[in-house]
């Protein structure tokens, strides 16, 4: 089909693919054909000019669109058919909802005529998906199709980014109808007008309190990476000397190698940081969620703390009741232009925060983060540390455990948009196929940036047929393969809180070998049981992925202690300032039972 098109008639199917290419600038997308959309697939069997990755299964496709829309900042596109290729991308809107993510789904759905009388795969998946997306859209005629992409497309990526969906009834795709340029922006949205710059007023008083406080900190989230207002965050922190802490969602918003950086908070987060929390006089929330977490106890979050809360969700500021008595100053706005006129107000002023920084210091100092001291074993720090030394500036997805929080404890991501994960879901299997919606995504931005997954055997177990996909669509990352033989972070609330009564968490029998499994894919495989061996492996797999003259897939298995644990960890029901694993004081000796994990969450 020409690219000029003027006014002529095209298919449903014709129209859909033009908009997404012209209009909307798509040049991937993830998907599985079937019945509803042959006609769909017909075409674009005739098109060079989008790129189609066929996953194996419908569910990494929506991850897949996740990983990609995370490095690009644009809406990831996921094609599906009715039925069950639709329900199957459920989990991945999910996540991308959870975590703000825009993402664009196109489902295929049966012919209008047969909508509600149980036709061969036919799903409501326009109802089934209601609470995950920000809008979804059953289009039941060709003529709504140009203006329908638009929408979608502006309501996923606008305000706070999420997933939107469409659902194309076959003949819809398949009838012809009169196109002409400029119909798809024939449309209005009643009610959809997202708040971009903060109130004035607010931003005004924020300033003085800012000013006027001697313990501030940042307190900061996706929404940073979101509005790309990584820039004014940084200015705002060295202007004022504030200590920054973030979400695992904000990992790389604010550089870890930043001497105001105090790493992630929460419940694996930095003892520094959960103190700091607890001390600090003012809190500057910014593109957060206020997500348990983060928080523990909330009663006890920031007890002493006035509280400046930064979002373009009004229905975030406050949304925890507990905390709604204490956001002073709720400035409901898009995080660039608030922290742009906040650092106008600032500009030329300094903050009193020497001895709060000095205070900082020594916490950070007094409880360093965990590394263990038996080196006849390997751990997962020596692992990531190794990958900080020889895939400095890499792009990092994780799936969801253990190795999610030592990744968010020990990685060193120092720009935005180099950190993927399913923070908000957390749902087992993202990682994988993060990894490679990541990988096509730098190819489409012209970027040479390796691409590592760190992933652990059971979320591995989840979606490794994705290697097949990762040959066949020359989407080369390294796979860095946490193998403990059990479901991690299950197994250790198992250990500490359910008296060691591992029910249902081992993987050990039954389990592939990995490095066969990768061979049997076209895939390198390395096993790694010895620590001395870490450092060539993942120099190896860098010279693999990422040589001048090699970019191959590799992953590389690392053999875990059964039993190795993330410290610190905030118990259920704790305050975040009460961690457990930070000292010989409080790392438990034996598993705590009902009567003692209370005892600790109330001395």
């Amino acid at each position: 089909m020409s690219s000029e098109v003027n006014k002529q008639k095209l298919t449903g199917s014709q129209a859909l693919l033009h908009c997404l290419t012209k209009n909307e600038g798509v040049k991937t997308i993830f998907g599985y054909p079937g019945g509803a959309v042959l006609g769909l697939y017909d075409e674009l069997y005739k098109r060079d000019d989008l790129n189609h990755i066929l996953v194996r299964h419908e569910q990494c496709a929506g991850f897949m669109a996740d990983g990609y829309a995370r490095i690009t900042g644009k809406p990831g596109v996921i094609l599906a058919t009715s039925g069950p290729g639709a329900t199957n991308i459920v989990t991945g809107l999910c996540s991308s909802h959870m975590d703000s993510i825009p993402v664009v789904a196109l489902t295929g759905q049966v012919p209008t005529y047969g909508i509600g009388k149980d036709f061969f795969q036919e799903a409501d998946i326009t109802g089934i998906t209601m609470p995950v997306v920000k809008h979804s859209y059953l289009v039941l005629d060709p003529t709504q199709i140009p203006k329908t992409i638009r929408k979608a497309f502006l309501i996923s990526s606008t305000g706070r980014p999420g997933p939107t969906l469409i659902d194309l009834p076959k003949n819809v795709l398949n009838d012809t109808f009169e196109y002409s340029e400029g119909m798809e922006n024939k449309f209005t949205l009643p009610g959809y007008k997202p708040t971009i710059k903060g109130n004035a007023r607010q931003i005004h008083t924020a300033s003085k309190i800012i000013l006027a406080s001697k313990k501030p900190m940042l307190y900061i989230g996706g929404g940073i990476i979101s509005s790309n207002a990584s820039e004014e965050l940084i200015k705002l922190a060295e202007t004022c000397s504030i200590p920054v802490t973030y979400t695992i969602m904000g990992k790389g918003a604010f550089p870890d190698n930043h001497s105001l950086n105090y790493g992630m908070l929460g419940m694996h987060g930095t003892a520094y940081a959960n103190h700091a929390i607890h001390e600090c006089d003012l809190l500057i929330a910014v593109g957060v969620r206020f997500d348990d977490r983060v928080t523990g106890k909330i009663e006890t979050f920031a007890p002493d703390a006035q509280v400046i809360h930064i979002d373009i969700d009004p229905a975030e500021i406050g949304k925890n009741k507990k905390m709604r008595d204490v956001v002073d100053i709720p400035i409901v706005g898009d995080a660039k232009f608030v922290l742009s006129e906040l650092n106008e107000k600032l500009e030329g002023k300094k903050c009193d925060t020497q001895g709060w920084i000095k205070q900082m210091e020594e916490w950070k100092e007094q409880y360093p983060l965990d590394l263990p001291k038996d080196k006849t074993q390997i751990s997962p720090q020596q692992i990531l540390l190794a990958l900080n030394k020889y895939l400095k500036d890499a792009i990092y997805t994780v799936d969801v455990g253990q190795h999610q929080m030592w990744a968010a404890q020990y990685l060193e991501i120092n720009k935005p948009r180099r950190w993927c994960s399913s923070s908000g879901l957390g749902a087992m299997g993202y990682g994988f196929p993060a990894a490679l919606g990541a990988k096509a995504a730098t190819k489409d931005l012209g970027l040479n940036i390796p691409v590592v997954a760190i992933t652990g055997d059971g979320g591995f177990q989840m979606n490794f047929q994705e290697l097949g996909t990762m040959v066949a669509c020359d989407l080369p990352v390294i796979i860095v393969l946490f193998n403990n033989n059990n479901l991690g972070m299950v197994r250790q609330w198992q250990e500490l809180f359910y008296n060691k009564h591992y029910s249902y968490t081992d993987l050990g029998a039954g389990s592939p070998d990995y490095v066969k499994l990768a061979e049997a894919f076209g895939v390198k495989g390395i096993k790694v049981t010895d620590p001395k061996d870490i450092d060539n492996a993942v120099k190896t797999a860098a010279e693999v992925c990422h040589g001048k003259s090699l970019q191959k897939p590799i992953l590389l298995e690392f053999e875990l202690h059964y039993e190795a644990n993330v410290w610190p960890i905030v118990p259920p029901g704790g305050s975040s300032h009460e961690m457990m694993g930070v000292d010989a004081n409080t790392l438990p000796s034996k598993p705590l039972n009902k009567s003692e994990l209370e005892k600790f969450i109330k001395r």
